[in-house]
C-alpha cells in the first residue's frame, strides 16, 4: 500500500500535540488592527486546539 501523502498547506498551520490533539494559530491578527482592542489582539496571538468535528477531518490530511 502505498504512503499517504501529508497536505502540506495543513502541515504549516497546524501542530501535534504531546496528547495527539491539534494546536492551531487564531485569525483575525494580521491587518486592519487599528480598531481591534489590546485585549482583543492579546488573545489573539494565543493559540487555540482546534474543535474535535474539525480535528477528525484534519488528522486524515495530517497522518504523520
Amino acid at each position: 500500500m502505498p504512503k499517504v501523502k501529508t497536505s502540506r498547506a495543513a502541515a504549516k498551520r497546524f501542530k501535534k500535540t504531546g496528547t495527539g490533539k491539534l494546536k492551531r494559530m487564531k485569525a483575525y491578527k494580521s491587518h486592519i488592527l487599528t480598531k481591534k482592542s489590546q485585549k482583543r489582539k492579546r488573545n489573539l496571538r494565543k493559540s487555540a486546539v482546534t474543535v474535535p468535528a474539525n480535528a477528525k477531518v484534519m488528522k486524515k490530511i495530517l497522518p504523520y
